[in-house]
């Protein structure tokens, strides 16, 4: 790893991450490898099959690299956990999200619970992890961050960052504190179009900024850039992914952050749509990033990597800046051993999913469930007919994918309740799906509805469901699956729980606390208004949780 034997171009190739489509190493990805040395590769769904078939994908790639060079590559992947994570297989363990860790203010699970994604992350050949996003979620209206935050103050998400950050780093897996200098406080998606946060320095420095400098104490890897304008640091209309006043002045110099600068994805409208994906290339080194990230089309991915050379060539990026890159590329690769690559061995499969991961993961999501009101309908009454109505995620988005899952809060009610029905909607429910699914709903005594961002002005079906079967009903019972500000959308409802995910282990934790087998143990990690505020969560008394 001597960046003297390098020539410009395989220099500018280890400061760029690219995807690819498929599950196997394609002629794409093998030319952008042998011919434009990308030193990274992040996947995606698209990639990932089973445990296997990852760690052998992760092979083969580094078995293609290496034929060029003995330079390693980075192997990335979003595993967040919860509502955001790749890989969500039975047989690997999937932790839970970061805002249901915020709900248990418990900093060792949290560290157990990244250590363990790492090792297993590791085993199948994936080295990076572009988590844990340490953004304060302080907008109820924040499209994109939401349950990906751990809560709305500061110290709550240092505390848990910092834990997580240990935890993946701990299992020799480099961790991504995410996305500079703070997108919480948005209103905008920036997959879709360009944010900025108005807040003064002072103010930013007091609050977004804080989990940030602590993460550069706990020695954080990487640092990922928010497509985000912040005024305050940057007086030009551009977002921090291509200020240098953002990521040298600020990032790189006040904050004395020595690890690696990585983009978020340059195909965002934030930033393809504003300056193209190989002008934003450029922009972004010339800011101070050290790694673009291209995830997704090859031609963007190509025409980057050459408008870089040229760059460079042309004296718009000095070769100086290039090698402090790249030094700080392979000084990361050679510390974390990434040379060393993962092979299937006879007990693989054995080594995911453990029971004690398995415990590690019940415990949050038993300690993250929050009840937040209830007015005589909990426990409910297992000798009532119940209907349970569920939506599942049918449209993607960049925030959301689909999922059709099996084990949802039916399946884990049914060992409790004589007589259980499960009626599926989609999330975003049109007129004619409301009104089926009230009259489906009209025979049920006792109705359990779980909300998937309710609060979303795009799923004001999901609330007009609520509100006619509370009109209509005696015992409804709402908990919400995702952000927890859907209560606001409807407060006539006497009861609600706040879950912050619809993943098996979650539900299971959810079931156990409808029928009174398991206290609700969690606190709100965000402040849902006046009457729940910020640490808010019931206990089987019904009283606030010290």
């Amino acid at each position: 790893m001597n960046i003297n034997e390098l020539t410009l171009e395989q220099k500018i190739g280890q400061m760029v991450m690219c995807g690819f489509n498929g599950y196997v190493v394609d002629e794409n990805i093998t030319t952008l490898i042998e011919k434009y040395h990308v030193g990274g590769i992040i996947y995606f769904r698209r990639n990932l099959e089973n445990k296997e078939q990852t760690c052998k994908l992760s092979l083969d790639l580094q078995l293609t690299s290496k034929k060029q060079t003995d330079i390693p590559l980075f192997v990335c992947i979003d595993q967040e956990g919860g509502m955001v994570a790749r890989i969500d297989w039975d047989d690997v363990t999937l932790i839970p999200g970061n805002m249901a860790v915020g709900a248990t203010r418990d900093a060792q699970l949290a560290y157990d619970a990244a250590r363990i994604c790492g090792e297993e992350l590791l085993k199948m050949g994936i080295n990076m992890n572009f988590a844990p996003s340490v953004d304060i979620n302080n907008n109820a209206n924040n499209p994109v961050i939401g349950v990906r935050s751990y809560g709305e103050r500061p110290d709550l998400v240092t505390q848990l960052g910092n834990a997580q950050i240990r935890g993946l780093q701990d299992a020799n897996v480099s961790a991504t504190a995410k996305h500079f200098p703070g997108h919480g406080d948005t209103a905008v998606d920036t997959h879709y179009g360009l944010a900025s946060v108005a807040h003064d320095e002072q103010r930013l420095t007091n609050l977004e900024l804080v989990p940030f400098v602590q993460a550069i104490s706990a020695g954080v890897d990487l640092i990922m850039t928010a497509h985000v304008m912040f005024p305050a640091f940057e007086p030009e209309q551009r977002p921090a992914t291509v200020s240098r006043r953002v990521l040298t002045d600020l990032l790189r110099n006040r904050l004395q952050f020595q690890g690696i600068i990585v983009t978020d994805c340059l195909e965002m409208k934030a930033i393809s749509d504003v300056y193209g994906v190989a002008e934003g290339a450029v922009m972004s080194v010339e800011a101070g990033a050290d790694i673009v990230l291209i995830s997704h089309r090859f031609a963007e991915q190509t025409a980057a990597i050459e408008a870089l050379v040229a760059a460079a060539r042309a004296g718009r990026i000095s070769e100086a800046q290039i090698d402090a890159s790249v030094e700080r590329i392979l000084k990361l690769k050679q510390n974390r051993q990434m040379d060393v690559l993962s092979e299937i061995t006879a007990d693989f499969a054995a080594q995911f999913a453990t029971v004690n991961a398995k415990a590690v993961v019940e415990q949050i999501c038993e300690k993250s469930i929050t009840l937040v009101k209830d007015d005589g309908l909990l426990p409910l009454q297992s000798e009532l007919k119940t209907l349970v109505i569920w939506p599942e995620v049918r449209e993607r988005t960049e925030v959301d994918e689909p999922i059709v899952q099996k084990y949802t809060t039916a399946t884990a009610l049914e060992p409790y309740i004589g007589d259980v029905t499960e009626y599926r909607i989609g999330t975003y429910p049109d007129a004619d799906e409301v009104a089926a699914t009230v009259k489906f709903a009209a025979d049920y005594e006792q109705i359990v509805i779980m909300t998937y961002n309710a609060v979303s002005q795009l799923h004001e079906g999901q609330v007009e469901i609520v509100k006619q079967l509370v009109d209509n009903h005696e015992r409804v019972i709402v908990a919400s699956t995702r952000n927890p500000y859907d209560l606001n959308q409807f407060d006539a409802v006497k009861t609600y729980l706040c879950c912050y995910e619809n993943r098996p282990a979650s539900m299971t934790a959810l079931a156990e606390v409808l029928v009174g087998r398991k206290q609700a143990e969690g606190k709100l990690p965000v402040t849902i208004n006046a009457d729940y505020p910020y640490g808010f969560g019931l206990n089987d008394s019904k009283q606030p949780i010290a």
